[in-house]
């Protein structure tokens, strides 16, 4: 494996509506699923104008500003997904509608890449706009603007040539896996939907105090974990065989029923990192247990049992 990576930055991305529904029972960030599919999406775009030899290895995905679309009124209990306006129905009333949650984003993508030499850099960062600017979407969103993509080389142990990089990313948090929160708190005997909530949690708690003959309450509040600890769905973990679906969109490719794979993820700033695998995200899959994941490049040979293990035991 060669010790310098090759890596595309395409820089501050402002995404329009993109889909903040990332799983079942989370609302925020989008999927990892997402930023992986939409990359390999631009991949097969470029594949199919000669490009046949780049390849897409990994990603990381820096968040600079996320914007859901939620709302709080005074003395609201809880926040509401602010909806679309769909179309009137045939007597002027609203139609039903399932409420999508959105958010607006702006987020810059690094993106390992092989197969292109250096002459040919110029001419696939004119696709790479080309493409970008013809109506693709990603995570479900429009792209309303971007900045210039950029090149970059990368040697492991090189603090300068990743100190040229990261100062590109900031400000901004950098998207990271903690699945160790998971194994640790499941190790311990707790369930997993529980520990997912034991760290996502704000705990508050008040003390009471006699300060010069007069009582004082004195609230503070904290979480379990330090950090910006998040939920993050990373793949899909399939329930039945695979075989055909009715009405099926694509009558040659078998279909199967999944559920959502859902962890622990920490927003964290690039300048923090010491290594660029350690916010590079790329694809690992598990025929034997039906898994189809998003990691971490630095835990891509740890053994997919660790992970199964603390999401489905």
């Amino acid at each position: 494996m060669s010790n310098i990576k090759r890596l595309l930055l395409l820089p501050h991305i402002q995404v329009h509506n993109a889909n903040a529904l990332s799983s079942p029972f989370t609302i925020g960030f989008p999927a990892m699923t997402a930023w992986l599919g939409a990359v390999h999406a631009l991949q097969r775009k470029l594949n199919t104008k000669g490009y046949n030899s780049i390849k897409f290895d990994s990603v990381a995905v820096i968040s600079h500003q996320c914007d859901l679309q939620t709302h709080k009124g005074i003395d609201d209990f809880v926040h509401s997904i602010i909806g679309t306006g769909n179309p009137l129905d045939k007597t002027g009333s609203r139609s039903a509608f399932i409420e999508e949650a959105r958010c607006h984003l702006d987020v810059s993508l690094v993106i390992e890449y092989t197969g292109i030499e250096k002459d040919d850099e110029q001419n696939l960062q004119d696709n790479i706009t080309h493409l970008l600017n013809s109506k693709m979407k990603i995570a479900g969103g429009d792209i309303l603007t971007f900045k210039a993509p950029q090149f970059f080389k990368v040697e492991n142990g090189n603090t300068a040539d990743l100190t040229a990089l990261t100062r590109k990313l900031m400000p901004g948090y950098a998207i990271i896996e903690r699945r160790d929160l998971m194994v640790e708190a499941m190790e311990a005997g707790q369930d997993a939907m529980d520990a997912l909530i034991e760290h996502l949690a704000i705990h508050h708690q008040c003390e009471k105090a006699v300060v010069e003959d007069a009582e004082k309450i004195t609230w503070t509040s904290k979480r379990k974990s330090k950090g910006w600890i998040v939920p993050i769905a990373t793949g899909f973990h399939g329930l039945t065989d695979l075989g055909e679906a009715k009405n099926q969109r694509d009558p040659n490719t078998p279909h199967r029923f999944a559920e959502s794979v859902v962890t622990l993820g920490e927003f964290k700033m690039p300048h923090r990192i010491k290594s660029i695998d350690e916010i590079l995200w790329g694809y690992q899959t598990d025929s034997k247990n039906n898994l189809y994941l998003c990691v971490q490049q630095q835990q891509v040979s740890n053994h997919v049992e660790d992970l199964l293990s603390s999401l489905y035991e």
